[in-house]
């Protein structure tokens, strides 16, 4: 029989490594997921205090940009815990980032200005996704993300 008193006790295990590369992911994902949130909050509080034009299409703007901050907290959450399906989701927000994008070049939504603001960190952000060592992180099976 063992003396309980001769048990050590148990060492946490270390958090899983995170590359530069997928640092600086969480970065550009936490900035983006902040202005979309405040975006919704802004909306938000326009649809609550003044007039709109057609309520019913402020309403659906601001639900749609308020899962849109949520999918991308979501996604943040899931790059953070190193899972391999915030990859794919990462990547699917920034390819909607770039289609804005363009929108804004051709005057659709807001102009160049705005255009270059959201293409640059969408870029950069698909490109961190797919980085060799992001994958690496991400797709393997870390037992401490599943806690």
């Amino acid at each position: 029989m063992t003396d309980p008193s001769d048990q050590r006790p148990a060492e946490p295990r270390p958090a899983p490594s995170r590359p530069p590369l997928v640092i600086a992911l969480v970065v550009i994902l936490a900035l983006e997921a902040a202005l979309v949130t405040g975006l919704a909050v802004w909306l938000l509080y326009e649809l609550l205090t003044t007039t709109t034009r057609s309520y019913t299409t402020a309403v659906a703007i601001t639900i749609l940009v308020a899962l849109g901050a949520a999918w991308l907290i979501a996604t943040l959450v899931g790059i953070l815990r190193l899972h391999a399906w915030a990859r794919a989701s990462t990547v699917t927000i920034q390819i909607l980032m770039i289609a804005v994008a363009v929108g804004s070049f051709q005057g659709l939504v807001g102009g160049p200005d705005v255009g270059w603001a959201l293409l640059v960190p969408a870029v950069i952000a698909g490109v961190l996704a797919l980085a060799p060592s992001v994958v690496r992180a991400t797709g393997r099976r870390n037992t401490e993300s599943h806690e």
